[in-house]
C-alpha cells in the first residue's frame, strides 16, 4: 500500500513521544459541538490530525478547501488535511493512538474499530455538547466588511473640488507603481475567547482560547496593502532565527510582496497577541526586543537597494520603533532617493513605545498621530496648526496628516502655487463604528502616499487613505486592501444618498 502523503507530512512532523489523536469529519461549518469534540481531542493526546471529508453529495456542503480553512482556525488543531483516501486505510498507515468520534456513533458498527485495537489503540467518543460559541459566528468578526457605516464628506469634497472620475482613475493608475516598503514586521495574533467569568480565587476575569488568527502586521501590512491596491512592492525588513520569521514569509508569499528579509539570532520576529471576547480586546500582549540592528546589516541592506533603487517611484518607510530603522540608515537611504528623484513618505508609530517622526527629513508625506507629533516636537499645548508647522521646519517635510482618531485628521500641506504659505483642512472620520482601529495609520499612509506619488493633490490624497483607512478599520485584523473594494466603494458613494459628515 502506498503511504498518503498526509500521513508522511504528520510523521515527519511529530515526534516519538508524542501521542496523535486523529478525528475526521464533514466539518461544514465549525459549530459549538465540533469546537467540544476538538477540545475533547486534543486532551486526549499531544497531536491533534484532523481529515476533513473530501466529497459526500449528501453531508458536505461547501467545498473542500473552505472547510479545511475553517478548521485550521481552531487552535485546537495540529494538522487538517482534505482526505481523499479512505479513513480506515489512513488510520492503518498513521496508526494514531486515538481516535475519536461523535457521540452518535458509539451504539453503531465502526469498522476501523478493529485496526484500532489490533495495534494497541483506543476509539473514543466524544458527546460534543453545546459549550462554546459558534466559531463561524467569531470568524465574522475577522471577515465581514459592514460599508454601511462608512459615510461620503460632502463638505469636504465640495470644498475640495474633488472629482469622483479622477478618483477612479488615480486608484487605476495604482498598478502602475513599483513600491518599496522598510520596516519592521510584526507577528499579529488574535486569540479568540469565551468567557467564563470571574475568579473566585482574586477579581480576574477568567475566558478560555477558542481559535487563533494570525495576521501580518507592522510594516508587513503596510506592503501587502500595496501590493493589493495593485502596485509591484519590495519589502525589506530584518526578522529573528525563528518560526515566526516562516509564518510571515508564508504570508509574503500569499500577498505577492517581495520580502527581503535580513536574519538576526538577536532579535525574535515581533509577536503582538491580542485576547478577544465577544468583540472586545481584553488584553494584549506584546513580545519583542527593539536594539538598533548591528552596522553589517545596515550596511547589506543600504548596498542591496543601491543596485536597484533606479526603478522605485516611492519608498515608504514604516517605522514601528523596534530598531529596523536607525537614523543613520534613513539619512543614507534619504539622501539616496533624493539624488534620484524618489518620493519619500513615512510614519513612526508611539503606540505602546516611543517613536520619532521628525527623524525622517525631506519626506513628501508624514502621517503622524497627534501624540506622536506631540512627542517628536516635544510640544503638549499648541494647536495642531502650529504643531504641525513646528513639525514641518524641523524635518522639512512637504506635506503633513495628523491623524485624531475619532476627530478625524488634520491636513497641512505645501501650497505649490505660493511656497511660503501653507494649505489646511480637516478631514472627519468616515466609519462611524469601526470594528479594529489599529490598522487605520497603516493603510492611511500607503494609499495616500501612493496617491501623491501619481500626481494627485494633496486633498485629493488625503480622501483616498481615509477611505482606504474607513475600510480597514471596519473588520477585525490586518487584512490587506483590495483595490476592487474602495473602487467599489466610489462606485457606491456615486450612486446613493449618504449621511453628510461635516
Amino acid at each position: 500500500m502506498n503511504i498518503d502523503s498526509n500521513v508522511s507530512k504528520i510523521q515527519n512532523l511529530i515526534s516519538i513521544n508524542k501521542r496523535v489523536v486523529c478525528v475526521f469529519g464533514n466539518f461544514n461549518i465549525l459549530h459549538p459541538g465540533h469546537l467540544r469534540m476538538l477540545k475533547f481531542a486534543k486532551e486526549n493526546g499531544d497531536f491533534l490530525v484532523v481529515g476533513i471529508r473530501d466529497k459526500d453529495k449528501e453531508t458536505a456542503l461547501i467545498d473542500a478547501k473552505t472547510r479545511l480553512e475553517s478548521v485550521r482556525h481552531s487552535m485546537y488543531v495540529d494538522y487538517a488535511f482534505i482526505n481523499k483516501s479512505k479513513e480506515i486505510d489512513i488510520v492503518k498507515q498513521l496508526r494514531p493512538d486515538v481516535v475519536v468520534k461523535g457521540s452518535e456513533h458509539e451504539n453503531k458498527f465502526n469498522p476501523e474499530k478493529e485496526t484500532i485495537t489490533s495495534y494497541g489503540g483506543k476509539l473514543i467518543f466524544s458527546s460534543g455538547d453545546m459549550k462554546f460559541s459558534s466559531l463561524s459566528i467569531l470568524k465574522s468578526e475577522f471577515e465581514n466588511l459592514n460599508t454601511s457605516n462608512i459615510h461620503k464628506p460632502f463638505g469636504y469634497i465640495k470644498r475640495n473640488n474633488i472629482q469622483t472620475n479622477k478618483i477612479r482613475k488615480i486608484l487605476n493608475n495604482f498598478s502602475t507603481l513599483n513600491v518599496l516598503v522598510i520596516g519592521d514586521t510584526i507577528i499579529d495574533e488574535y486569540k479568540i475567547c469565551e468567557p467564563l467569568g470571574m475568579s473566585q480565587e482574586d477579581p480576574t476575569i477568567v475566558v478560555s482560547p477558542i481559535s487563533s488568527n494570525v495576521f501580518l502586521g507592522g510594516a508587513g501590512i503596510v506592503a501587502a496593502h500595496a501590493s493589493g491596491l495593485g502596485a509591484r512592492v519590495d519589502f525589506i525588513t530584518v526578522l529573528g532565527e525563528d518560526e515566526n520569521t516562516k509564518v510571515a514569509q508564508e504570508k509574503f508569499d500569499e500577498y505577492n510582496v517581495n520580502a527581503f528579509i535580513y536574519k538576526d539570532s538577536t532579535r525574535p520576529t515581533t509577536l503582538k497577541q491580542r485576547f478577544r471576547a465577544n468583540g472586545k480586546t481584553l488584553l494584549r500582549v506584546n513580545n519583542f526586543k527593539k536594539h538598533h540592528i548591528s552596522r553589517e546589516i545596515q550596511d547589506k541592506i543600504f548596498f542591496d537597494l543601491e543596485k536597484n533603487i533606479k526603478q522605485k517611484n516611492l519608498i515608504v518607510f514604516s517605522d514601528f520603533s523596534y530598531g529596523c530603522l536607525p537614523k543613520e540608515l534613513i539619512d543614507k537611504i534619504t539622501q539616496l532617493a533624493l539624488k534620484n528623484n524618489i518620493m519619500i513618505a513615512a510614519d513612526s508609530q508611539s503606540s505602546s513605545q516611543t517613536g520619532d517622526i521628525s527623524k525622517f527629513h525631506n519626506a513628501t508625506l508624514a502621517t503622524p498621530t497627534e501624540r506622536e507629533a506631540r512627542l517628536a516636537i516635544g510640544d503638549f499645548e499648541s494647536g495642531l496648526v502650529v504643531l504641525a508647522e513646528k513639525l514641518k521646519n524641523k524635518s522639512n517635510i512637504d506635506n503633513i496628516f495628523i491623524t485624531l482618531g475619532s476627530e478625524g485628521m488634520l491636513i497641512y500641506a505645501t501650497n505649490k502655487n505660493n511656497k511660503s504659505t501653507w494649505l489646511t483642512d480637516q478631514m472627519p472620520t468616515l466609519n462611524s463604528s469601526p470594528k479594529d482601529v489599529s490598522g487605520a495609520g497603516d493603510s492611511l499612509l500607503i494609499s495616500s502616499s501612493m496617491a501623491i506619488a501619481l500626481g494627485s493633490n494633496v486633498f485629493e490624497s488625503a480622501y483616498i487613505g481615509s477611505l482606504s483607512a474607513s475600510i480597514q478599520v471596519g473588520r477585525v485584523g490586518n487584512i490587506p486592501l483590495n483595490i476592487e473594494e474602495i473602487i467599489d466603494r466610489i462606485n457606491f458613494d456615486e450612486t446613493n444618498t449618504l449621511i453628510d459628515t461635516v
